[in-house]
């Protein structure tokens, strides 16, 4: 990608004008605060101070659901449960409210690829051009979108109709360089819209580190504020990140002439519902002391984030209206969009809703980076299910962020199978030191490599054959209190059979560095998962504390690497 000094070349035509009716906040039946317009109240765009209104219609972290889905993310053939999001349905709140706020942007903040058997069969084709169909009018490019390589994501984007912006993506790629932009000015509305695609790409996805490098966001989106605010007159700048909640909130503390932000990936659900982790905005200070807003709409295209503001003549924010609009069975779907899918699943529509099982428990996904989870327990059993017993002591370790939605209670089909594990990895075998394997879960626990001091960037999930203690407030690197494989502490001589995925043991999430070299591949994890649920069906599981957390009790440090214990005897 072009450098920033070069980005003054960048700029590119936008929207029609046309006349804007403000919106007024009223509550829907769904009890959640949404823009409806009010064409009396027939205020121009601009008024008479120089003041500016706006509508941001926005949308992230979709992960190739073009179709409804249930509440869990997986297939939904039982809409009488209750089905939400999908394409058609954000198309046809588009269509019906759109025209009332002419003046507005629609912009998608990444992580369309992964999740659904949409993109397993169809690659990026079907989501390309869903997505021209919506009329987007910027994207920011997520994590996943690398999923494939960068050849492959240069296919994709030459598909779109829209500009791509991420200004901290610096590539050697012909076409990636030629296709994504730092920022896009709107002209007509004079307004600029940066990107930003999180750092953590290099290493959770597939990308060509060779060509493709990530450079610190803060600096690269404050290098394009400063260049736009030093080379035109607009003062009106947001931010379209990929970078999570708490990382867009950080963007704004420390940068100046940013005053919205409209983010991704971290799947972060904002507004009134009792379960939301902030409000919609969340406002924040910026290095002058002046607000930004920060917004976001959760996962999988349920919710359409919409807010709309109004600017003071130098790009700050003077009010605003609006909220996430929950998109379920209530909300119309577009039928041109919804038969357009109905179409593209009909050569899997079959083989997804096949039977493979029946659990008597939901096997839980939604705590998975954050501690213990069921489907974790689950998939680990599974992963050493898969393979003949062995004589060596032998565990599986699993990367959270690879466990993607919940399987519900009752009859399971393979399209929930591979929608909580969507990525196609192999089971893999490596041997493994448990001196190398101490110094990993102390990386994964304290969230930083103590190979190589880089974020660690997912929880683990391991199999029954291991148990893991640790210490969540005690220092980064001395956080790991104990582990245990098949009830003996672990023994930094013993060599431990260790399986995993293909992700993780090539480098994935940056639990292993240096990564494995030559794995042994065993079978499709989505396979094995299938094979585990029809010999156990019924499943009825449960959490058994394999991952326990708290502070050590006296004379119980066990099963550390030698020399760390020599450290902590006594007692």
């Amino acid at each position: 990608m072009a450098p920033l000094q070069s980005l003054a070349v960048l700029f590119a035509a936008a929207l029609s004008p046309v006349a804007a009716f403000p919106p007024v906040a009223t509550r829907s039946r769904l009890g959640e605060d949404h823009l409806v317009s009010q064409r009396a109240l027939s205020k121009r765009f601009v008024d008479g101070n120089g003041h500016y209104n706006i509508s941001f219609y926005h949308i992230n972290d979709v992960h190739a659901h073009l179709d409804e889905f249930s509440s869990s993310g997986t297939d939904c053939p039982q809409k009488e449960k209750g089905c939400r999001g999908g394409y058609a349905r954000v198309r046809q709140v588009l269509q019906d409210t759109r025209p009332d706020h002419p003046d507005s942007l629609f912009l998608n903040a990444g992580d369309e690829f992964q999740g659904t058997m949409f993109f397993t069969k169809y690659g990026g084709e079907k989501i390309a051009e869903t997505l021209n169909q919506l009329d987007f009018d910027a994207m920011t490019l997520g994590n996943h979108e690398w999923d494939r390589g960068d050849e492959y994501l240069g296919e994709f984007l030459d598909n779109l109709t829209f500009p791509v912006v991420s200004a901290n993506v610096i590539s050697k790629n012909p076409t990636l360089n030629g296709t994504i932009k730092p920022f896009h000015v709107f002209e007509k509305y004079q307004l600029a819209v940066i990107g930003a695609t999180t750092p953590e790409t290099a290493d959770i996805s597939s990308v060509d580190k060779e060509v493709t490098s990530f450079a610190d966001v803060t600096q690269s989106v404050q290098g394009a504020i400063d260049l736009i605010r030093s080379t035109t007159n607009i003062t009106r700048i947001v931010a379209l990140t990929h970078i999570g909640y708490k990382e867009d909130m950080r963007l704004a503390q420390e940068t100046t002439g940013l005053h919205l932000i409209i983010g991704g990936h971290s799947h972060t659900k904002l507004g009134s519902a009792a379960d939301a982790e902030g409000s919609y905005p969340t406002i924040v200070k910026n290095k002058d002391g002046e607000e930004v807003f920060v917004v976001t709409a959760w996962r999988w295209g349920e919710y359409l984030g919409y807010i709309d503001v109004t600017y003071d003549n130098d790009g700050r924010i003077l009010q605003y209206h609006g909220a996430p609009i929950h998109l379920t069975n209530e909300t119309k779907q577009d039928p041109e969009i919804q038969a357009q899918v109905d179409a593209w699943r009909a050569p899997f529509e079959e083989e997804m809703a096949r039977v493979v099982g029946h659990s008597n428990v939901v096997l839980d996904q939604t705590t998975c980076q954050l501690q213990e989870c069921l489907l974790g327990d689950f998939i680990a059993d599974a992963m050493v299910a898969s393979r003949p017993k062995s004589s060596s002591p032998t565990f599986a370790l699993m990367n959270a962020g690879g466990v993607r939605a919940t399987i519900d209670s009752g009859e399971i089909t393979v399209g929930e199978v591979l929608t909580a594990f969507p990525f196609g990895n192999s089971i893999v075998e490596v041997l493994i030191s448990g001196e190398r394997l101490w110094t990993t879960l102390e990386g994964i626990v304290s969230k930083v490599s103590q190979t190589n001091g880089k974020p660690v960037t997912s929880f683990v999930q391991v199999s029954r054959e291991m148990v893991l203690h640790y210490d969540s407030t005690a220092p980064a690197g001395k956080r790991l209190v104990s582990v245990t494989v098949e009830g003996a502490p672990l023994d930094p001589a013993t060599q431990y059979r260790m399986i995993t995925i293909d992700f993780i043991a090539k480098g994935g999430d940056n639990f292993f560095d240096p990564a494995f070299p030559n794995p042994t591949t065993l079978k499709l994890l989505d396979e094995a998962l299938v094979d585990y649920i029809v010999a156990l069906s019924p499943v009825d599981v449960a959490l058994d504390g394999r991952i326990k957390t708290g502070k050590p009790s006296k004379c119980k440090r066990g099963g550390q690497p030698l020399k760390t214990r020599r450290k902590t005897r006594g007692g």
